[in-house]
């Protein structure tokens, strides 16, 4: 097919061709122009955090304001009643092509079979912030959505009155129609766009958000929209657009990261059926930011002979000063940073003077190292570059990103960039970060043809922005009836800045709000660092960033202290927590700049209450204080707060003889404020449990001589089948507060829970990961001075 035909369209129920959209006038070939073609005909509005406007512009925007003004959701009725909801962000799986329009068409009182969603191109100016990033795309937008769907509703109980001759408030819109209640008259959507057009729009009064028991669908169960295609095998990823004459490039990158090409031979290559051309693309200097990383590109009719061409290649490379990286000594070089003070993030208290009085000091390190986002789809992009245009079919999370990064890249205006986004095939990250599609533009700008760019799982292992390698060092002083009073954390893991910027010694202490400072425990006396870390590799966003390896630690480390002070982990965790409280941390010890998410800490203060009660819920839905499990089964629990949201795990293992780790219930406990998709939801703590178990059992990404030692899943482990588990029981605490996300905040507290329900099961301390092979021969090992099991 067709680019043109293989675009992605979702409907609900059904899909029609995108040439059947053409013909009604909706949409043009390439789309470049949708917002002019919506102006056209039926109503159209739009959308921002500063309200809603009806727009009668054929650009399909209206002269600028004093106010900022960013739309992020558009909505057009059209005369035949259809409704058509553009979406803003990319789906990868988190369900925002299902949410979005859910969250509007409720509001609307919209007839949920008349509407669609629509995906947006990638332009600022038209959409706002588009980057699916950071559990935001509900969070951030929740109020807008809700207040664009009102808006319209009250704008067609307006012309549905005008027309009857009645006041607005003797009608009801009902289902995607208004009904005037005294004589049960009815008019369609449809039969009042044209007095929606010309009147006022609707007082501020007249547009009222629905109560909790008025919504049909937020909050409840709903269908995805992108379910029958995502199973049926029609859903449209970044692999499958295709344009007439499009060639097909594999690049043999730099193995080390600053690495550049010395020599190349390609005469092999050239012999290869179907390979048509050898390429050099540029090497960036380091830091590279969203820029390839240069090397030698492979130009094919198809993906099997541009792999064997690059096979065949002869390469001779100048590794650079990333040469002599290797995780065995950079791990020791981790360590011996955390062992010494660094950057305050927060400071409460004494902190020295309070361990030197306590009854009991225990300490503890722990080290996670690189990880890859490994996701199922490995990046593809496909551009055509033409008459000084450029136009792309991109997997991509951030396509504003890769508007203005092909730009800078190409030396092009950003309005001559047109970035299409398809399904994203899992993305944690990796598809916020362009390079690959500059990589396809400047190979179709080089050869005068479209260009698929097609990575290789190899290439996404070995070339990719990888998760921080980092350290912990944790103290805590006991008094003597086992309370904590004092607390020093130190981590140390490369920036993600140093991706952006030279000479970046390693993160911020602001960072530190990233699961760390921000911990919602009662302690008098706390001291959080960050200490140096210098980057050898690209540092990309990964699924709940450093959140990660902070809940690791934390969890553990807490989990330390309750056996330490000889108590249940569950009740310590809840002693832990003390008073019920709410703190805003911006003054409460916090050094760096107050960062909170983007939130502010008064919307969105620390609130011990949410934890205690995600960790009652979690043990009281578990089992927890049940019979006492056999050797060879144990439970963990812990408690994090990342991205505004609160989320407790209980995890039940089972460590087979041969150290083999499985898990066969976990029981999760979320407050994210309100929450608009509870399948959702709870489908994304269930990924979360899967992708930390890998983090945790056995993910690892390893560096000698600079480059990345494994290849492919056969060496980077990933939770297979045998380990996942056979229930994972989440409960969804009922709020109508402000949201907080759910796509990150479900993996940090999994990897402490995993590791403490290790150590009930066995007996050993799970420190250092991913656990790997360290469990072999448990049954006749006393570690940390327990008997295996016991």
């Amino acid at each position: 097919m067709s680019a043109k035909q293989r675009l992605p369209w979702i409907t609900v129920p059904t899909e029609p061709t995108v040439a059947d959209a053409s013909s009604s006038g909706v949409l043009d070939t390439h789309r470049r122009d949708f917002m002019k073609l919506l102006g056209m005909g039926g109503l159209l509005v739009a959308a921002s955090t500063m309200g809603v406007r009806r727009l009668e512009a054929a650009d399909g925007l209206l002269a600028p304001k004093a106010e900022p003004w960013e739309p992020h959701a558009y909505v057009r009725l059209g005369d035949d009643g259809r409704i058509t909801i553009m979406c803003h962000r990319s789906e990868m799986g988190q369900g925002i092509r299902t949410t979005m329009p859910m969250i509007i068409a409720d509001e609307m009182e919209a007839d949920w079979a008349m509407c669609r969603v629509e995906q947006a191109l990638g332009d600022d100016k038209k959409y706002g912030n588009q980057n699916t990033d950071g559990s935001t795309s509900i969070r951030d937008f929740l109020p807008a959505y809700r207040n664009a769907g009102a808006t319209v509703r009250a704008l067609l109980e307006d012309a549905a009155a005008k027309e009857w001759g009645v006041a607005s408030g003797e009608v009801r819109a009902r289902n995607g129609a208004v009904v005037h209640t005294a004589s049960g008259r009815t008019k369609s959507y449809a039969s009042l766009v044209t007095t929606a057009r010309t009147i006022p729009m609707p007082a501020k009064e007249r547009v009222r958000i629905k109560s909790p028991s008025e919504r049909r669908w937020e909050g409840k169960r709903m269908p995805s929209v992108d379910l029958v295609p995502m199973t049926t095998g029609t859903a449209m990823y970044g692999a499958d657009v295709t344009l007439p004459g499009m060639k097909v490039a594999v690049i043999s990158r730099p193995p080390v990261w600053g690495g550049k090409v010395v020599s190349v031979d390609d005469s092999l290559a050239l012999k290869v059926p179907g390979v048509e051309k050898v390429v050099r693309i540029p090497e960036t200097p380091v830091p590279s930011a969203f820029f390839p990383l240069g090397g030698v590109a492979v130009i094919a009719k198809n993906t099997w002979a541009a792999i064997r061409g690059r096979d065949a290649l002869r390469i001779t490379w100048d590794n650079g000063a990333n040469a002599t990286y290797d995780s065995t000594a950079y791990k020791a070089t981790l360590l011996s940073s955390v062992r010494a003070p660094g950057k305050a993030g927060r400071a409460v208290g004494d902190v020295p003077k309070a361990l030197a009085g306590a009854t009991k000091r225990v300490t503890a390190e722990y080290y996670m190292p690189h990880l890859s986002h490994a996701q199922m789809e490995p990046v593809a992009a496909l551009a055509h570059v033409a008459n000084g245009k450029v136009e792309i079919w991109a997997p991509t999370q951030s396509p504003q990103d890769a508007r203005n990064t092909v730009a800078q890249y190409l030396k092009v205006d950003a309005a001559n960039v047109a970035v299409h986004v398809t399904l994203l095939g899992g993305g944690f990250g990796r598809k916020s970060k362009p390079d690959f599609i500059c990589e396809a533009a400047f190979l179709s700008r080089e050869i005068g043809a479209p260009v698929r760019v097609q990575w290789t799982r190899e290439d996404d292992l070995r070339n990719s922005y990888l998760h921080s390698v980092a350290a912990h060092r944790l103290e805590a002083g006991l008094d003597a009836n086992g309370k904590v009073t004092a607390w020093l954390h130190r981590s140390a893991y490369p920036a993600i800045g140093a991706t952006f910027a030279p000479n970046v010694p390693g993160a911020e202490p602001d960072e530190l709000t990233n699961g760390a400072s921000d911990i919602p425990f009662d302690i008098p006396n706390m001291s959080v660092e960050i200490c140096p870390a210098v980057a050898h590799t690209r540092i990309g966003w990964y699924r709940s960033v450093n959140a990660i390896h902070h809940g690791f630690a934390i969890g553990s480390f807490v989990d330390e202290l309750a056996y330490a002070a000889k108590k249940d982990p569950a009740d310590f965790l809840l002693g832990l927590l003390g008073a019920d409280r709410v703190v805003d941390l911006s003054k409460a010890g916090l050094v760096a700049p107050a960062s909170n998410y983007g939130a502010t800490w008064v919307d969105h203060p620390l609130d011990s209450a949410r934890a205690r009660r995600v960790v009652e819920l979690a043990v009281e839905k578990s089992g927890w204080r049940g019979a006492k499990l056999p050797r060879g089964k144990g439970r963990g629990i812990a408690i994090h707060r990342s991205f505004l949201s609160y989320v407790a795990m209980v995890v039940d293992v089972e460590v087979l003889p041969d150290g083999t780790v499985l898990v066969p219930k976990t029981t999760v406990a979320v407050d994210a404020g309100f929450i608009a998709n509870p399948d959702r939801a709870r489908a994304q703590m269930e990924g979360a449990l899967i992708m930390a178990m890998s983090n945790l059992l056995t993910s690892e990404v390893t560096f000698a001589g600079g480059k990345v030692v494994q290849s492919n899943y056969r060496d980077y482990g990933v939770t297979r089948m045998r380990a996942a588990p056979h229930v994972v029981d989440v409960h969804l605490v009922t709020s109508e507060g402000l949201p907080g996300g759910i796509g990150e905040p479900g993996v940090p507290p999994a990897g402490g829970a995993i590791a403490n329900a290790i150590f009930a099961a066995t007996g050993v301390r799970v420190r250092q990961l991913p656990v790997g092979k360290q469990l072999t021969g448990w049954q006749t090992r006393a570690v940390d001075g327990v008997r295996g099991g016991a």
